[in-house]
């Protein structure tokens, strides 16, 4: 019954699609992240539901849209780059079976990011989007987190639709996307308009956290708590009481101490140290051995490359016998361990051009989105501090906010495991580019009556040019 409904709903989504070709698009969102085709076992693998969409997608633009709106930012050029330069690394790798698989779906992942904002030319669409995203993530953290408070989580135990450890259902990465995602979800609880924010929606939303918040805990991912540490501190700069915010977040941390499982504290124990845990030491391990291979390779090693490395190291191991505890030091020989890092990853993977691409798409964003929050902020200051509910001032220096907090809580989550091609993180790199544009057109007619106003002012000034002889 659950994939009769599940394969209805895909074919009714892309069917709507034929009067708002726009949908598509969304189609194509909602299938990359819940991949429903994996959810079911007999009717939705049937077709090729995401090659379907993501075809209707740039079919719909192509031929229905209008393209005046239509702008390439630099950021677009950026990912046209990296697309072509992993293409060529592609093309000279060592494992060339397992760098044609991730390639498969890695091109994709930047060409629809690439596509993205010319699709986005108005603030519904750029809503919908983010609607679309914050809904789909939701459907897996809801099921995760129901399971989590029935006592079903813990470390690599915690199941979700799909017995797939990869893409977003890989433990850690849905923990970072999760708590990622929490900014967006606040956005839409203050300044929707698909929903407007009544009662109904503000109670789904502090729900929809709450759910996000158990991930880590039901996954015992630690990346995953200090992704929340961090979206704590980024939420300073937006709460207006911020003693009565750190009080009452430290209240609630202590309040759910008592519910959380002994296997929770014995896993965040680890965080602090590398020795003791085998996972950390392989991870410093495979690090050391990336450093040491892109200096021997610069171009990198094109995907998967990391199945060249082997290393030998030392592994602490703790033994006890009654009350006394002792610790021999084992020599341990691995090899083919994956990067768990991002910035790792793009490195061995695409040598010093790749990462350098790859992080200044990031930190371009970063930058960017602290220009809109500044400039909306100031401007709502000016007005007199009115935020609008439909998004105005408020509303996009709010949207620039939640878009650069979930790139930094990525970023951070990012440092510990290999998801540098992480489609939903592309789709955010996408609407940041589109609601860029988008200020930049809103702008436009402002900064021409400026410039008017200024060339007047000018004309109609009798003091002379200190310049002139």
């Amino acid at each position: 019954m659950l994939d009769l409904a599940l394969f209805a709903f895909v074919l009714f989504f892309l069917a709507i699609g034929v009067a708002r070709p726009f949908l598509w698009v969304l189609a194509y969102v909602y299938i990359d992240i819940l991949a429903p085709q994996k959810i079911g076992w007999t009717l939705t693998p049937l077709l090729p539901i995401s090659l379907i969409a993501f075809v209707a997608a740039f079919a719909g633009w192509l031929f229905v849209d209008q393209k005046r709106d239509m702008r390439v930012h630099y950021r677009q050029g950026l990912m046209v780059l990296l697309l072509l330069w992993c293409w060529y690394t592609t093309g000279v790798s060592a494992f060339p079976v397992e760098a044609a698989h991730k390639w498969s779906w890695v091109w994709k992942a930047l060409v629809f990011a690439i596509f993205l904002p010319f699709t986005l030319t108005t603030r519904l669409r750029m809503e919908a989007l983010v609607l679309t995203i914050v809904l789909t993530v939701g459907a897996i953290v809801i099921s995760a987190g129901l399971k989590t408070v029935g006592g079903g989580g813990g470390y690599e135990s915690l199941y979700f639709f799909v017995n797939d450890n990869s893409g977003v259902y890989e433990s850690s990465t849905l923990a970072t996307v999760a708590i990622g995602s929490i900014p967006l979800i606040v956005w839409l609880m203050k300044h929707g308009t698909v929903f407007p924010p009544d009662w109904r929606v503000k109670l789904f939303g502090v729900a929809l956290i709450f759910a996000c918040m158990l991930i880590p805990i039901g996954t015992e991912a630690r990346t995953g708590l200090l992704c929340i540490a961090v979206l704590a501190v980024l939420s300073l700069r937006s709460v207006k009481n911020r003693i009565a915010y750190i009080c009452g977040a430290g209240l609630l941390a202590l309040m759910a101490l008592p519910f959380l499982p002994q296997s929770y504290y014995e896993r965040m124990a680890t965080i602090g140290s590398s020795q003791g845990d085998a996972s950390a030491s392989t991870r410093v391990a495979v690090w050391e051995w990336t450093l040491d291979y892109v200096k021997a390779n610069p171009m990198g090693g094109g995907f998967d490359s990391y199945r060249a490395n082997s290393f030998t190291y030392e592994m602490p191991v703790r033994t006890e016998t009654g009350n006394t505890s002792s610790v021999e030091y084992v020599e341990v020989t691995d090899k083919a361990r994956a990067f768990h890092s991002a910035y790792f990853e793009l490195l061995g993977e695409q040598g010093y051009v790749g990462f350098a691409i790859w992080l200044a798409l990031m930190l371009s964003g970063l930058v960017q989105m602290e220009r809109l929050r500044r400039r909306y902020r100031k401007r709502m200051s000016a007005n007199g501090g009115g935020a609008d509910a439909v998004g105005g001032d408020a509303g996009i220096a709010q949207l620039a906010t939640a878009l650069q907090s979930g790139l930094v809580v990525y970023l951070v989550g990012a440092a510990f495991q290999g998801i540098g091609y992480q489609p939903v993180v592309f789709l955010l790199l996408g609407l940041q580019v589109a609601l860029w544009n988008w200020c930049r057109r809103q702008d436009k007619p402002a900064r021409h009556l400026v410039k008017r106003a200024h060339a007047a002012s000018r004309r109609s000034d009798p003091t002379p040019d200190p310049a002139m002889p």
